[in-house]
This record gives C-alpha cells, sequence and structure tokens, in this order.
C-alpha cells in the first residue's frame, strides 16, 4: 500500500478532472485498488475543497507581504463652475444680472506613494503567521487526502467481499440444487421418503433468498465504492480480487514512532500553535510606533497645457499613545487562543496514541483470525464431503446435509470476513500513522 503515495498525492500536481465518469472509467474496466485511489484523488469533492482551501492560505501570505511594498495611488479630478455677477444698487438694493462670469475649467490630477520603513516587526510577524497558516491548510489537505484514500480502500475491499460471498452463495445453491436431485432420486425408487424432498426443496428456496440478498450486497458495495471515488454515475467495471493474506510487519512502538512523524492532523495543530505564537508578538507590535514614507505630486490648471504643479516629500511617525487599552486586550487574547491550541494540540497527541493503538490490535486479530478462518472452512469442507457420501450411499439423512451445508456456507463466509478485516485493519493503521 505504500506505493499509493506515488499516485500524484502532491499537493501542487492535483488538478480536477473534468469530463464525465465513463470518460475516466471505461465500461468493463478491470480497476486495481491504485486505480480507484488515483481517481478519488483526482474526483473527490472534499478533495478540491481542501486543495482550494489550501489555495486561500497561500494567497494570504502575498496579502501579508503587500506592506514590504510602496502603496501607490493616482487621483483625477475635472470640474467645471460658472458663478453669476451681482450688483449693489446705491439705495442698498442688490440686484442679480442673468449674466455668468465662467464657466471655468479646473483639472486635477495627484499622484502619492506611501512606504512603510519600519514597522517594529508588524508586517514580518503576520507573514509569518499567513506561512504557518498555510503549512496548517497543506497538512490539512493531506489529512483529508489520506481520509479519502481510506474510504475508497474500505469500499473496494467490501466489494471483493460481497463478490466472494455471492460467489458462496452460488455454490450453495447449486449444492442444495444437486441435493434436491438426489432426494427425488431416492423417493422416485421408494427409499427415501417425501419429507427429504420437502426438506430440500425448502432449503433450496432459501439459499436462493440468500443469493437474492447477496448480488443485492454487491451492487451496493459498489455504489458506496463509487462514492467513495467520487464518480456516482460511473459504468459497470470489475475489480482485481487481491483479497490475500500478507503479514503486515510492523511493532506498536515503531507504530506510535512512524504517527508522530508523519500524522498531518498533528502536524496541522503544530503549525497552528506556533501561529498563536507569532500572533503574541503581532498584538506585542501595536505598543510600538511605526515609521511611514510618503511622497505626493500634484499639477493643476484650466487647460492641460497650462497647468501649476507641486509637490511633497517627508516621512510620519506614528505613536500609539492610549487605545482604550485596545492593545493589551488583544494580547491576552492571544495568549487564551495559544492556550487553547496547545490543548487542542496535546488531544490530538492522544487521539494518535489511541488511533495507532486501537488499529494494532485489531490488526494483530485480524491476523490471527485468518488462521482459524482458514482452518474451519476444511474442516467444514471435510465434514461436507463425508455427509454427501452418506446421504448418496443411502445411509444419511436430509438434516445432516443441511446442517453440514450450512456450516460449511457459514465457514466460507467467516473466511472471507476475516479476509476482509484484515485488509481493513492494514489500511487503518497505514491511516494512523499518516502513511499511504
Amino acid at each position: 500500500m505504500k506505493k499509493l503515495i506515488s499516485l500524484g498525492l502532491l499537493f501542487i500536481s492535483l488538478v480536477p478532472v473534468k469530463g464525465s465518469a465513463e470518460e475516466i472509467i471505461q465500461k468493463g474496466e478491470v480497476l486495481k485498488l491504485e486505480r480507484c485511489v488515483e481517481i478519488g484523488l483526482k474526483r473527490q469533492p472534499n478533495i478540491i475543497a481542501a486543495q482550494s482551501t489550501a489555495e486561500v492560505s497561500r494567497f494570504r501570505i502575498g496579502e501579508s507581504k503587500s506592506n514590504y511594498y510602496p502603496q501607490i495611488n493616482w487621483t483625477s479630478g475635472y470640474n467645471r463652475a460658472s458663478s453669476l455677477s451681482f450688483t449693489t444698487s446705491s439705495g442698498g438694493a442688490v440686484t442679480i444680472t442673468p449674466a455668468l462670469t465662467g464657466p471655468l475649467d479646473q483639472f486635477t490630477n495627484s499622484a502619492a506613494l506611501s512606504q512603510n520603513i519600519y514597522d517594529f516587526g508588524r508586517t514580518s510577524t503576520q507573514v509569518s503567521i499567513a506561512n504557518l497558516n498555510y503549512d496548517s491548510s497543506r497538512f490539512d489537505f493531506r489529512n483529508v487526502s489520506e481520509q479519502v484514500v481510506q474510504n475508497i480502500q474500505q469500499a473496494y475491499y467490501a466489494v471483493l467481499q460481497a463478490k466472494r460471498n455471492l460467489d458462496v452463495n452460488i455454490d450453495t445453491v447449486k449444492q442444495y440444487a444437486l441435493h434436491l436431485e438426489q432426494a427425488k432420486g431416492f423417493y422416485e425408487v421408494g427409499t427415501k421418503p417425501k419429507f427429504d424432498v420437502i426438506q430440500a426443496e425448502v432449503n433450496l428456496s432459501n439459499a436462493k433468498l440468500n443469493l437474492i440478498k447477496a448480488e443485492n450486497d454487491l451492487k451496493i458495495a459498489k455504489v458506496n465504492l463509487n462514492n467513495a471515488m467520487g464518480v456516482p454515475a460511473a459504468p459497470d467495471y470489475s475489480v482485481e480480487d487481491n483479497l490475500s493474506f500478507k503479514k503486515y510487519e510492523i511493532t506498536l512502538e515503531d507504530a506510535l514512532a512512524k504517527a508522530y512523524e508523519n500524522r498531518p492532523d498533528l502536524q496541522s495543530i503544530i503549525a497552528k500553535r506556533k501561529a498563536g505564537e507569532f500572533s503574541i508578538d503581532s498584538a506585542k507590535a501595536n505598543y510600538y510606533p511605526f515609521l511611514t514614507g510618503n511622497a505626493t505630486y500634484t499639477w493643476a490648471g484650466a487647460r492641460f497645457d497650462q497647468y501649476d504643479n507641486g509637490w511633497n516629500v517627508g516621512a510620519l511617525l506614528t505613536f500609539p499613545v492610549f487605545s482604550g487599552f485596545l492593545t493589551k486586550y488583544q494580547v491576552e487574547e492571544a495568549r487564551a487562543n495559544l492556550n487553547v491550541l496547545k490543548a487542542n494540540e496535546e488531544s490530538v497527541r492522544q487521539t494518535v496514541i489511541l488511533d495507532v493503538q486501537q488499529a494494532y490490535l485489531n490488526l494483530v486479530q485480524a491476523e490471527e483470525s485468518i488462521p482459524t478462518a482458514e482452518l474451519g472452512v476444511r474442516q467444514a469442507q471435510e465434514n461436507m464431503d463425508i455427509v454427501n457420501g452418506r446421504y448418496a450411499a443411502g445411509v444419511g439423512n436430509p438434516i445432516e446435509v443441511t446442517d453440514a451445508e450450512v456450516s460449511l456456507a457459514n465457514a466460507k463466509l467467516s473466511y472471507i470476513q476475516a479476509l476482509y478485516q484484515d485488509k481493513v485493519a492494514q489500511a487503518n493503521i497505514e491511516k494512523a500513522m499518516g502513511l499511504r
């Protein structure tokens, strides 16, 4: 399973695939597990959402860096105005004449430049926080990817289990059909009673009902796999059967060490905690002044070819004297948020331990169950052969045959279940360790 990491899991290389499910999966195609994972990592909506979220964090790094660069603004204006002429008579009365003294045109253009010179680490701290948040979002993206892989693995193995269960039920129907023919033959020659025929018919009917259920279980398992891959409208296909036992070599100590090193949710919360530490410095920076340089050039006039101009250059030092204790509370808020992040980090570490321990114990149980389940199949098959021989010789009874057939079917289903649980346990411990 570790080779699954080579299936385009790098963040930048994941590009949503356009087109219908039929264009991605060909009708009748045989899909391997690696192929299913590849499809899911390209089509699953959760993957696309997590990738876009990480992209948002990446763009915020550029936003925080913008204060390093000069800010340039251009302003242009145009005014056209006119005024009425006023005449005052000797008696003090005012006469307004309808004549205009204008109109007058006024053009104004201005270019202003502002540059942050020194802000006591405000900008650099915000850039550091943005970088750490981006790291956290990338780990979150990886965590979503690993969850998608795990879901696909479980759904894939569920399809294999359902397919093998269907085969068992098909064989059971054939066995009961054969037994019915034998019972009819014995009844016709008078060596067996009618009860044997009726019992065989009942067993065959029940087996057919179980077969119908097994067929539906396989269809549902495929629907779940389609959903896990993000292609609910996939055409009909088959999957490669790799439901075979292979011991997974790992110790609990090694599993815990790998989990601490690789778990993306742990790496994400660590990055958030580091960002929380920088947030305290960012809040404290509001206690200090910041120095800004500025320059302005303006020209204005009644015509573009007749204008006056002027400029100014200067620096502005802004010192926060009193802000109503705003900065004090911002620093305390940042410290409280940091305490929350530290507690969350410890919680994730404990979750990592729990996940690894549970996954490891389930893996051990699954591996120990397989030899026992395999032995059960051999014993049930041997018993079935003996009972069939006895019945064919005319010394057995239908109850023995029924019990033997049920025992054999259950033993086969238990063995398939043990293989499925082992594969799922392997997938779960790799997820618990943060590996693919």
